[in-house]
Parts: C-alpha cells; sequence; structure tokens
C-alpha cells in the first residue's frame, strides 16, 4: 500500500476513533440514566426500551472498533 492511501486510512481512523468515543459517551449517559430510575421504572416498558438502547449503543461502538482493527490489519 503506497503513502497516500495509509494517510487516507489514518484520517479515516481518526474520524472513526472520535465517532466511537461520542457513542461511548452517550452509552454511558444513558445508563447512568437507567441506573437512576428507581426499581419500578427499570423494570417496566421505559427500562426497557433504555436497556435496549445501551445495547445498541454497545453493539455499535464493537462493530466500530472492528472496523478500526480491520483498518489496522489493512495499513500494514
Amino acid at each position: 500500500m503506497n503513502n497516500a492511501r495509509r494517510k487516507e486510512i489514518e484520517k479515516i481512523t481518526a474520524d472513526l476513533e472520535e465517532i466511537k468515543e461520542r457513542i461511548e459517551a452517550l452509552q454511558e449517559e444513558e445508563q447512568d440514566a437507567f441506573d437512576n430510575l428507581p426499581e419500578s421504572i427499570q423494570y417496566g416498558e421505559r427500562g426497557d426500551k433504555m436497556q435496549s438502547a445501551i445495547d445498541n449503543l454497545e453493539y455499535a461502538a464493537d462493530n466500530i472498533q472492528d472496523c478500526l482493527d480491520n483498518l489496522c490489519e489493512a495499513s500494514e
């Protein structure tokens, strides 16, 4: 791989790392909000929706990490 393509991968990697950090921050905020709910709400419909959002944010961050790993391997 030539230097121009490696530099482009570096830029994409930096963008993805920032996006991953933002998603993880949102996940933490949602988890904190969930943890501060009364148990009666945590186990209700609202709590289920919040837990689903938390899980989906975690899944998204994990998938971005997979992309970062693949980009790293591609640039070697």
